[in-house]
Protein backbone atom coordinates (compact mmCIF):
# COMPACT_ATOMS: atom_id res chain seq x y z
CA UNK A 1 0.00 0.00 0.00
CA UNK A 2 1.73 3.56 -0.77
CA UNK A 3 2.23 5.29 2.54
CA UNK A 4 3.72 8.56 0.35
CA UNK A 5 0.71 10.79 0.99
CA UNK A 6 1.25 10.62 4.85
CA UNK A 7 4.74 13.17 3.79
CA UNK A 8 1.93 15.34 1.69
CA UNK A 9 0.18 18.46 2.42
CA UNK A 10 -3.11 18.21 4.96
CA UNK A 11 -4.71 20.50 2.20
CA UNK A 12 -3.55 18.37 -0.84
CA UNK A 13 -6.21 15.80 -2.51
CA UNK A 14 -3.88 13.06 -2.33
CA UNK A 15 -3.34 13.23 1.57
CA UNK A 16 -7.43 13.31 2.00
CA UNK A 17 -6.89 9.90 -0.90
CA UNK A 18 -4.62 8.41 1.69
CA UNK A 19 -6.69 9.34 4.79
CA UNK A 20 -10.12 7.97 3.48
CA UNK A 21 -8.05 4.51 2.88
CA UNK A 22 -6.30 4.21 5.86
CA UNK A 23 -9.48 5.12 7.63
CA UNK A 24 -11.43 2.04 5.38
CA UNK A 25 -8.24 -0.03 6.13
CA UNK A 26 -8.68 0.46 9.89
CA UNK A 27 -12.50 -0.04 10.39
CA UNK A 28 -11.75 -3.33 7.92
CA UNK A 29 -9.48 -4.67 10.37
CA UNK A 30 -11.02 -3.25 13.62
CA UNK A 31 -12.77 -5.25 16.34
CA UNK A 32 -14.38 -2.29 17.64
CA UNK A 33 -15.04 0.51 15.37
CA UNK A 34 -15.83 3.14 18.44
CA UNK A 35 -12.27 2.31 19.83
CA UNK A 36 -9.49 2.28 16.90
CA UNK A 37 -6.00 3.66 17.81
CA UNK A 38 -5.54 7.24 16.67
CA UNK A 39 -2.19 7.93 14.97
CA UNK A 40 -1.89 11.15 15.25
CA UNK A 41 1.51 12.28 16.52
CA UNK A 42 0.47 13.16 19.87
CA UNK A 43 -2.23 9.81 20.28
CA UNK A 44 0.12 7.47 19.36
CA UNK A 45 -1.86 4.72 18.87
CA UNK A 46 -2.31 4.95 22.76
CA UNK A 47 -5.82 6.64 22.64
CA UNK A 48 -8.53 5.29 20.78
CA UNK A 49 -11.71 6.83 19.06
CA UNK A 50 -14.17 6.45 16.41
CA UNK A 51 -13.66 7.15 12.88
CA UNK A 52 -14.54 10.87 12.92
CA UNK A 53 -12.33 11.67 15.77
CA UNK A 54 -9.47 10.41 14.16
CA UNK A 55 -10.60 11.88 10.85
CA UNK A 56 -10.99 15.06 12.60
CA UNK A 57 -7.31 14.66 14.39
CA UNK A 58 -5.42 13.76 11.25
CA UNK A 59 -7.07 16.44 8.97
CA UNK A 60 -6.18 19.25 11.56
CA UNK A 61 -3.08 17.78 12.93
CA UNK A 62 -1.08 15.56 10.72
CA UNK A 63 -0.54 11.49 10.62
CA UNK A 64 2.40 10.20 12.20
CA UNK A 65 5.31 10.41 10.31
CA UNK A 66 6.81 7.59 12.18
CA UNK A 67 4.33 4.81 11.44
CA UNK A 68 5.06 3.35 8.49
CA UNK A 69 3.66 0.23 9.59
CA UNK A 70 0.41 -0.07 10.47
CA UNK A 71 0.88 -2.83 12.90
CA UNK A 72 -2.06 -1.32 15.33
CA UNK A 73 -4.43 -1.86 12.81
CA UNK A 74 -4.15 -5.07 11.24
CA UNK A 75 -0.95 -4.46 9.15
CA UNK A 76 1.96 -7.10 9.67
CA UNK A 77 5.65 -5.70 9.44
CA UNK A 78 7.42 -4.61 6.15
CA UNK A 79 11.03 -4.58 7.89
CA UNK A 80 12.02 -7.86 7.83
CA UNK A 81 11.90 -10.44 4.69
CA UNK A 82 12.10 -13.77 4.87
CA UNK A 83 14.19 -15.51 1.85
CA UNK A 84 12.59 -18.97 0.56
CA UNK A 85 15.52 -20.92 3.02
CA UNK A 86 13.98 -19.38 5.68
CA UNK A 87 16.44 -16.36 6.70
CA UNK A 88 15.78 -13.28 7.94
CA UNK A 89 17.32 -10.47 6.28
CA UNK A 90 16.47 -7.01 5.70
CA UNK A 91 16.19 -4.69 2.82
CA UNK A 92 19.26 -2.79 1.31
CA UNK A 93 17.38 0.45 2.32
CA UNK A 94 17.36 -0.85 6.06
CA UNK A 95 20.85 -2.27 6.22
CA UNK A 96 21.85 0.53 8.08
CA UNK A 97 19.52 0.67 11.82
CA UNK A 98 19.78 3.40 13.38
CA UNK A 99 20.55 3.77 16.87
CA UNK A 100 17.06 4.05 17.94
CA UNK A 101 16.56 0.87 16.81
CA UNK A 102 19.26 -1.11 18.82
CA UNK A 103 17.84 0.63 21.31
CA UNK A 104 14.56 -1.05 21.35
CA UNK A 105 16.45 -4.12 20.64
CA UNK A 106 18.98 -3.78 23.81
CA UNK A 107 15.62 -3.17 25.57
CA UNK A 108 13.70 -6.41 24.41
CA UNK A 109 16.80 -8.56 24.25
CA UNK A 110 15.16 -9.88 20.97
CA UNK A 111 15.96 -10.36 17.18
CA UNK A 112 12.60 -11.28 16.67
CA UNK A 113 11.78 -7.63 14.40
CA UNK A 114 8.43 -9.40 13.52
CA UNK A 115 7.52 -9.49 17.35
CA UNK A 116 3.78 -6.91 18.15
CA UNK A 117 5.95 -5.29 20.71
CA UNK A 118 9.02 -4.54 19.14
CA UNK A 119 7.58 -2.95 15.86
CA UNK A 120 5.01 -0.67 17.86
CA UNK A 121 8.49 0.81 19.50
CA UNK A 122 10.08 0.56 16.59
CA UNK A 123 7.75 2.75 14.59
CA UNK A 124 7.88 5.40 17.79
CA UNK A 125 11.63 5.30 17.75
CA UNK A 126 12.10 6.21 14.74
CA UNK A 127 8.93 9.06 14.30
CA UNK A 128 10.54 12.56 13.42
CA UNK A 129 10.33 14.67 17.00
CA UNK A 130 8.17 17.02 13.93
CA UNK A 131 8.24 17.15 10.39
CA UNK A 132 11.53 17.63 8.98
CA UNK A 133 13.16 16.93 12.29
CA UNK A 134 16.59 14.89 11.79
CA UNK A 135 15.93 14.06 15.48
CA UNK A 136 13.81 11.01 16.68
CA UNK A 137 11.32 11.41 19.28
CA UNK A 138 13.17 8.63 21.18
CA UNK A 139 16.43 9.78 20.43
CA UNK A 140 15.37 13.63 22.05
CA UNK A 141 13.59 11.95 24.81
CA UNK A 142 17.14 9.77 26.10
CA UNK A 143 19.05 12.98 26.11
CA UNK A 144 16.85 14.91 27.80
CA UNK A 145 16.56 12.45 30.42
CA UNK A 146 20.04 12.02 30.59
CA UNK A 147 20.12 15.69 31.18
CA UNK A 148 17.98 15.46 33.96
CA UNK A 149 18.93 12.68 35.59
CA UNK A 150 22.99 13.80 35.85
CA UNK A 151 22.03 17.44 37.60
CA UNK A 152 19.23 16.13 39.51
CA UNK A 153 16.52 18.27 38.19
CA UNK A 154 12.67 16.95 39.71
CA UNK A 155 10.20 16.31 37.92
CA UNK A 156 8.24 19.18 38.30
CA UNK A 157 11.22 21.53 36.66
CA UNK A 158 11.33 18.53 33.83
CA UNK A 159 7.91 19.23 33.10
CA UNK A 160 8.48 23.48 32.57
CA UNK A 161 11.19 22.66 30.59
CA UNK A 162 9.13 20.01 28.68
CA UNK A 163 6.49 22.53 28.24
CA UNK A 164 8.91 25.48 27.12
CA UNK A 165 10.76 23.46 24.66
CA UNK A 166 7.44 22.33 22.83
CA UNK A 167 6.50 25.45 22.69
CA UNK A 168 9.20 26.89 20.79
CA UNK A 169 8.61 23.40 18.31
CA UNK A 170 6.31 23.30 15.34
CA UNK A 171 2.69 22.43 16.39
CA UNK A 172 3.12 18.80 14.75
CA UNK A 173 5.53 18.22 17.13
CA UNK A 174 5.33 14.95 19.32
CA UNK A 175 7.99 15.67 22.52
CA UNK A 176 5.87 15.18 25.45
CA UNK A 177 4.07 17.25 27.49
CA UNK A 178 4.86 16.85 30.88
CA UNK A 179 7.41 14.08 32.97
CA UNK A 180 4.75 11.44 33.32
CA UNK A 181 4.32 10.72 29.97
CA UNK A 182 8.18 11.29 29.29
CA UNK A 183 9.26 8.45 32.06
CA UNK A 184 6.31 6.73 30.16
CA UNK A 185 7.68 6.48 27.13
CA UNK A 186 11.02 5.07 28.38
CA UNK A 187 9.22 2.71 30.84
CA UNK A 188 7.21 0.95 28.39
CA UNK A 189 10.58 0.67 26.22
CA UNK A 190 11.92 -1.84 29.29
CA UNK A 191 14.23 1.34 30.20
CA UNK A 192 13.84 1.41 33.82
CA UNK A 193 15.78 3.44 36.76
CA UNK A 194 16.47 2.50 40.09
CA UNK A 195 17.02 5.36 42.26
CA UNK A 196 19.37 5.18 45.20
CA UNK A 197 19.97 7.44 48.46
CA UNK A 198 23.05 9.47 48.80
CA UNK A 199 25.01 11.47 51.14
CA UNK A 200 24.50 14.92 50.66
CA UNK A 201 27.84 15.67 49.99
CA UNK A 202 28.28 13.17 47.61
CA UNK A 203 30.24 10.77 49.10
CA UNK A 204 28.05 7.58 48.92
CA UNK A 205 25.46 6.53 47.53
CA UNK A 206 23.14 3.89 50.23
CA UNK A 207 23.51 1.12 48.80
CA UNK A 208 25.27 -2.49 49.21
CA UNK A 209 26.71 -2.16 52.60
CA UNK A 210 25.51 0.78 53.11
CA UNK A 211 22.70 0.41 52.31
CA UNK A 212 21.23 0.84 55.80
CA UNK A 213 23.56 2.98 57.38
CA UNK A 214 22.05 5.83 59.72
CA UNK A 215 25.23 8.11 58.45
CA UNK A 216 27.74 9.03 56.15
CA UNK A 217 30.71 6.86 57.28
CA UNK A 218 33.25 10.19 56.18
CA UNK A 219 31.34 13.13 56.78
CA UNK A 220 28.72 11.44 59.32
CA UNK A 221 26.09 12.79 58.09
CA UNK A 222 22.68 11.37 58.68
CA UNK A 223 20.98 9.37 56.32
CA UNK A 224 17.69 10.76 57.00
CA UNK A 225 15.72 13.86 56.53
CA UNK A 226 15.60 15.82 59.73
CA UNK A 227 11.83 17.03 60.21
CA UNK A 228 10.53 20.58 61.98
CA UNK A 229 9.99 18.95 65.00
CA UNK A 230 13.58 17.81 64.85
CA UNK A 231 12.24 14.27 64.28
CA UNK A 232 14.14 12.25 61.55
CA UNK A 233 12.05 10.43 59.07
CA UNK A 234 13.34 7.54 58.21
CA UNK A 235 12.30 5.43 54.75
CA UNK A 236 10.29 2.71 56.24
CA UNK A 237 9.21 1.59 53.19
CA UNK A 238 5.63 1.80 53.90
CA UNK A 239 3.26 3.93 51.98
CA UNK A 240 1.20 6.68 53.56
CA UNK A 241 -1.28 7.76 50.65
CA UNK A 242 -2.34 5.29 47.44
CA UNK A 243 -1.98 8.67 45.60
CA UNK A 244 1.81 9.28 46.08
CA UNK A 245 2.43 6.19 44.19
CA UNK A 246 3.23 5.69 40.33
CA UNK A 247 0.75 2.60 40.07
CA UNK A 248 -2.26 5.19 40.86
CA UNK A 249 -0.99 8.27 38.72
CA UNK A 250 -0.68 5.17 35.95
CA UNK A 251 -4.24 4.07 36.83
CA UNK A 252 -5.32 7.95 36.51
CA UNK A 253 -3.51 8.38 32.84
CA UNK A 254 -4.83 5.10 31.30
CA UNK A 255 -8.48 5.40 33.09
CA UNK A 256 -9.34 8.49 32.68
CA UNK A 257 -13.55 8.82 33.51
CA UNK A 258 -12.41 6.74 36.36
CA UNK A 259 -9.98 8.42 37.99
CA UNK A 260 -12.41 11.80 37.57
CA UNK A 261 -15.39 9.74 38.99
CA UNK A 262 -16.00 11.45 42.58
CA UNK A 263 -17.18 8.19 43.95
CA UNK A 264 -13.20 6.73 43.09
CA UNK A 265 -11.83 6.27 46.55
Amino acid sequence: MDKSWIFKDRDSLEYEIGVESFLIFALENSKDPKNIPCPYGRCGNFRKYNVKVIRGHLYEKGFSLGYIDWIWHGETSSKSVRSSAGTTFLPKEQNAQSETIDVCEAAYNSDDHDSYDFDRFVADAEQPLYKGSKCTKLESMLKLHNWKSRFGISDRAFTDLLTSVGSFLPQDHVLPVNAYEANKTLSDLGLEYIKFHACPNNYILYRGINLNASECPKCRLSHWKVAKDGKLRSNDGQMRHLADSASWRNIDYRWPSFANDPRNL
